[in-house]
Order: structure tokens, then C-alpha cells, then sequence
């Protein structure tokens, strides 16, 4: 059994069970417990060796995981500590549950959890990397599960949701917001998925949007998925919130016009203020000529510069 099989907890009891068990180690300082990652390197469980880890962007309320790393390296988690125990980051993103396959929204708060390692621990960045800011705790997740373990996620930001805490601005639109896949598991065609699962969530939307800025690996993504549907060419657009017409560009237009630095064959980073680490994938070189298609996105794009954005009251609550 892991952490996503075992009975879910909510904000308050894992805020408030990693509070007392960091007691506890505080007042034994001696108490000579380790914790073996891998087969041959261990970390001794004390307190200088255990970091306080919120979980979520809003931090009115905190939300509290403990994670361990070695003594000479405290940005290395190697171990969390969910339902009395310690767990390998690895253990903490596997199931034995053959029901979770496939992209399944996130919905309990161990899938949050594993939201928050995929984007935040499992990976060191590489150079020219950050890493991905902190989720809202309300936002609208999806992770991809394959073979008993959770491979990475998408994040949507929806049209109608609050753009921040701060103001009363919404999204005029969809948004896929942030993206990432495992290093170990990338240039497998799941970048290219989770895009494709994005468009198909919204089949009544005239637009969708992605994020700004666009890292050259997502363009790379973006490129291989509307060269295979080019039904979506006139209907992508990168964005930046609220995503009024002039906050959009179209993606496909902008590709054919060579605006945008485009990745190697790599997955790294996506989207976005908020991400960054995604996967371009491998498909066939299929493409129209762009010539009479640039000239009725520009168009289109043209007919709708006038529009208002839209708001709403103060205290709106994202959608979920």
C-alpha cells in the first residue's frame, strides 16, 4: 500500500500530524532512527535534517508536509512523512490501485501531494530552469498515471477563475496553465497527450490558451500537435491573464512567422509565470501551407482587438 491507497486526510490533520511528530523528534534528539534511500545511502532522522514544506500557494491558512534530506544538502528531499511514516518520493507516486490509468483529475489530497513533488522535489532543475511556483490549493489538476505510477501532470487554469488573490479579474478562457513529465520518462509522447487531452476537455470553446511565456521545448510540443490536428490552428493561443485579444497570440501563426526560439528534441520546460519543465515528442512532419491560414488568424484576430474584458465581484472563488 501507498499514500494514495491508504484513507485520505485533509489540510488540518496533516498540517497538524507533521507538527507533532516534529515535536517529538525535537524532544528526542538522541533517538539514533535512519532512513535508508536507495540501498546504500541513509539519512538520519532529526530535526536539523527535516524541512517544513507548504504545500500550497495561498498561505493564509498553511499547509504543512515535512520533508527529510541529508545533512549536506537541504534542498535534496529524498523522504516525506504522510500517515506515521516516512516515504521515498518515488514510493510516495505509486499506486496499487490498476483503477488510476491514464490522465484522472486530481481530487483527493494525496494526489495534491503528488502534485506538489512532481513539481517541486522530484527533479533538480537543469541549467536555465526554475522551479515551478506553488499551486493555489483549489486548482484544477490532472495527473497521468502509467504501470502503478504517477508520470506528471497538467494544471487548467478555467475561464470564470480568479487570475489571483488580489483582484477581482477572471480568465476569459481556458488556459492550460502548467505541464511537466518526469525526467525519466520523457520524448514518450506524453507532453503530447496531456495538450491533446487539454483541447478535447473544452469541445464548446471557440479558443483555448496556453500560458505565457512559451519555453522553446513547449513551442516544440505545440508545434507536433498542430501539425497532427490542424483543426486547432485558428484556435490555440498563448496568452497572458486575463487573456483579452490583446493579451493572445496566436501559436500557430507566430510558429509559421518564426517568432518563437524552438527546442531541440528534449522535455523540459512549459508555460507560463507560474511553470516551467515539459516534453516535446516525436511525431510525423505533417503541415499545410500557412499562407492563407496566417491571413484569416490575423483577421480573426483583428475583428475581436475591441472586446471588453470581462470581471467579476470581488470574492469569486476559483473553479475547481
Amino acid at each position: 500500500m501507498f499514500p494514495a491507497d491508504l484513507p485520505d486526510v485533509d489540510e488540518t490533520h496533516l498540517t497538524s500530524a507533521s507538527g507533532l511528530y516534529l515535536s517529538a523528534v525535537e524532544s528526542e534528539p538522541e533517538t539514533n532512527q535512519w532512513f535508508y534511500s536507495g540501498h546504500t545511502s541513509k539519512v538520519e532522522i532529526k530535526a536539523a535534517n527535516i524541512r517544513q514544506l507548504q504545500l500550497f500557494e495561498d498561505d493564509q491558512n498553511p499547509c504543512v508536509l515535512l520533508g527529510l534530506h541529508p545533512p549536506d544538502d537541504p534542498p535534496q528531499v529524498v523522504a516525506v512523512y504522510l500517515h506515521d511514516r516516512w516515504w521515498s518520493l518515488d514510493d510516495a507516486l505509486q499506486t496499487c490501485s490498476k483503477s488510476r490509468n491514464g490522465l484522472m483529475s486530481v481530487e483527493s489530497m494525496a494526489e495534491r501531494v503528488m502534485v506538489f513533488l512532481l513539481s517541486r522535489l522530484l527533479d533538480k532543475p537543469s541549467a536555465g530552469e526554475d522551479l515551478f511556483r506553488l499551486h493555489p490549493r483549489t486548482e484544477s489538476c490532472k495527473l497521468l498515471w502509467r504501470d502503478g505510477q504517477a508520470l506528471g501532470f497538467y494544471s487548467v487554469k478555467h475561464k470564470g477563475s480568479l487570475c489571483d488573490t488580489w483582484s477581482s479579474c477572471c480568465y476569459l478562457l481556458p488556459v492550460l496553465d502548467t505541464l511537466l513529465v518526469r525526467r525519466s520518462c520523457r520524448r514518450r509522447g506524453f507532453g503530447l497527450q496531456m495538450v491533446q487531452d487539454f483541447c478535447s476537455m473544452f469541445p464548446t470553446e471557440e479558443f483555448l490558451g496556453i500560458s505565457s511565456p512559451l519555453s522553446a521545448s513547449m513551442v516544440a510540443v505545440v508545434k507536433r500537435f498542430l501539425q497532427q490536428h490542424e483543426e486547432h490552428r485558428e484556435r490555440l493561443y498563448e496568452v497572458e491573464a486575463p487573456g483579452g485579444w490583446t493579451q493572445r497570440r496566436n501559436i500557430w501563426l507566430n510558429i509559421q512567422l518564426g517568432r518563437y526560439s524552438i527546442g531541440p528534441e528534449e522535455e523540459e520546460s512549459p508555460t507560463s509565470a507560474e511553470t516551467r519543465k515539459n516534453e516535446p515528442d516525436e511525431s510525423s512532419q505533417k503541415q499545410r501551407s500557412g499562407s492563407d491560414h496566417r491571413a484569416r488568424t490575423a483577421s480573426r484576430a483583428a475583428e475581436h482587438t475591441d472586446q471588453p474584458d470581462q470581471r467579476v465581484p470581488k470574492g469569486t472563488q476559483n473553479q475547481p
